[in-house]
């Protein structure tokens, strides 16, 4: 039997495939899509996954309704089966306080991924509702999911992890599109590209050409990885002068950062770390400008205790400041009890005064904060920092003025996550600060898929991003995505590196995802155009 026949084959059966056996193809190939994503980067599994999703929304025609709640109900499957791998890892964070939160974990792993999976639904469900019957249903899928992928990543606060996009992530040319459409661009490509060959089933009867999608599809991957090539080739990484970068990345145990009786241990650990010769060209942190801590590095209000800042002032040389994450008590008048803080960066000089200050704004749900805050404490719920009341978000987001370095963007933990709503247009910063503490997720696919959509934001806008992670991973990322200098995850050390220089502002950094949409709307025009033209005739 040749390739084509037995393709054909394959396609038919999942067409014709109803009740639980189509669910749990659904399902496995789900599944099988979340190989595509870090650590793994198999992409090429998304040629056979998204390719089944095709089948199966042509296989919904049976369905009532113009088969788009049967549509619905694989993408619910499909959306399961790819989030329940690939946010297993949540449940770790469960089991840091195992006595409190470790009945929720089934909740964890099952129920975020069950209502993301909501989202892969309505997808599958659109794309049927346009569905055409030739080729260009394949533009139909990808232009359906690239929009509920972009609800995700904005519906209730947004969750935009693992987007089908940074399946383009690897090898690093192919991500350097991102710089100008952008990681919902990247999405809508990803789709249209892996699901191509599932039209090969249609058969070359009656002027037929189902070769040309996959044909496309293969094309526009050349072109991704030619222009990516070009484009690395003709920005290489430069340094910026008399910038020189100390992280540290103490590798603390989880709960030890929320142990007030650890203060002097994780203090002394610390600064010990910090000043540790890291080669023969190190002598300690006496050879850096700027010196690096993660989020919320202390299980204390850092700048009330004097104690602490007196040591940190004795650590840093004159001319080097530190950034380190901390929890910030609000300003309230003397004697009121602190109830709630601030998630934050401070930048502390050598004579250790506190030159700026971010608070996060953008808090993780159920981790800093829970919905219907008040209503959830009454019935006994607390989030997982068990701050009473969550943490209070902050205001704005503004470049942090460093001593003789650019000015920094602060991100902190997964604000790194949200293309499109990192840097703004008309205060361009030098580079990105990313503190982040993966501490909660043990060693797991976590913290990989984590740097890699961090590294998404720097070939997006054109910025080198600075990571410095509790347990790994640091990293030091020039403005296309190289990695300069990295210290892996559950690695105790320091990684000393030059601050890269940035690029000019990148096509996606000066009109955001207008080139984006305007392929979805185009793409949408020429589906809605054979959809009709085929009813019509």
């Amino acid at each position: 039997m040749r390739f084509s026949d037995k393709l054909r084959a394959a396609g038919l059966a999942v067409i014709l495939t109803w009740g639980w056996k189509r669910a749990l193809i659904a399902l496995l190939a789900g599944a099988l899509s979340a190989l595509a994503m870090a650590p793994f980067n198999a992409w090429p599994v998304l040629f056979l996954s998204f390719s089944v999703a095709v089948w199966l929304i042509d296989g919904a025609a049976a369905g009532r309704w113009r088969g788009v709640p049967a549509a619905a109900l694989s993408g619910f499957w499909f959306g399961l089966g790819y989030f329940v791998p690939g946010l297993y890892w949540i449940g770790y964070a469960f089991f840091v306080d195992a006595q409190t939160f470790a009945w929720l974990t089934p909740f964890a792993v099952l129920g975020l991924p069950a209502y993301l999976a909501l989202f892969t639904a309505f997808g599958f469900g659109l794309a049927r509702l346009i569905w055409p019957r030739d080729i260009t249903r394949v533009l139909a899928l990808a232009v359906s999911l690239t929009i509920s992928e972009w609800l995700r990543g904005h519906m209730l606060s947004g969750f935009p992890w693992n987007a089908f996009g940074y399946a383009l992530s690897e090898p690093l040319a192919l991500a350097q599109t991102a710089s100008l459409i952008g990681l919902w661009g990247m999405t809508f490509l990803a789709v249209a590209i892996f699901a191509s060959p599932a039209v090969l089933i249609d058969g070359f009867s009656r002027g037929r050409r189902p070769w040309l999608a996959p044909l496309m599809g293969v094309l526009v991957l050349a072109a991704m990885l030619a222009f990516g090539a070009v484009r690395l080739s003709l920005e290489p990484t430069n340094m910026v002068a008399g910038v020189k970068l100390r992280i540290m990345q103490p590798d603390l145990q989880q709960d030890a950062k929320f142990n007030y009786a650890a203060k002097a241990a994780v203090m002394q650990k610390y600064l010990t770390l910090s000043d540790r010769a890291s080669g023969p060209q190190s002598t300690g942190v006496s050879d850096a400008t700027i010196l690096i801590w993660p989020e919320s590095a202390f299980p204390f209000f850092l700048t009330r205790e004097a104690d602490a800042m007196a040591q940190i002032a004795d650590l840093l040389p004159r001319g080097t400041v530190l950034l380190t994450g901390s929890v910030r008590a609000p300003d309230l008048p003397p004697g009121v009890r602190v109830t709630r803080a601030y998630n934050s960066i401070y930048v502390i000089d050598h004579d250790g005064s506190v030159l700026s200050v971010y608070d996060k704004l953008h808090l993780v749900p159920f981790g800093e904060y829970l919905p219907f805050q008040q209503w959830m404490e009454k019935l006994g719920f607390m989030q997982l920092t068990k701050v009473v009341g969550g943490f209070i978000p902050g205001t704005v987001r503004r470049p942090l003025d460093v001593p003789n370095a650019p000015r920094a963007l602060p991100l902190i933990c997964y604000e790194a996550i949200f293309p499109g709503n990192v840097v703004e247009r008309d205060d361009r910063p030098g580079w990105i600060i990313n503190l982040t503490n993966d501490g909660w997720f043990g060693i797991s696919t976590g913290p990989y898929q984590h740097l890699q959509q961090a590294r998404m934001r720097s070939i997006e806008e054109g910025l080198p991003m600075v990571r410095a992670a509790n347990t790994g991973i640091s990293a030091v990322i020039d403005p296309v995505g190289r990695m300069v200098a990295q210290l892996g995850l559950g690695i105790e050390g320091v990684l000393d590196a030059g601050l890269p220089a940035a690029i000019a502002p990148t096509i996606y950094a000066r009109i955001g995802n207008i080139p984006a949409a305007a392929i979805v709307m185009v793409a949408l025009a020429i589906v809605l155009r054979r959809r009709f033209a085929r009813r019509k005739a």
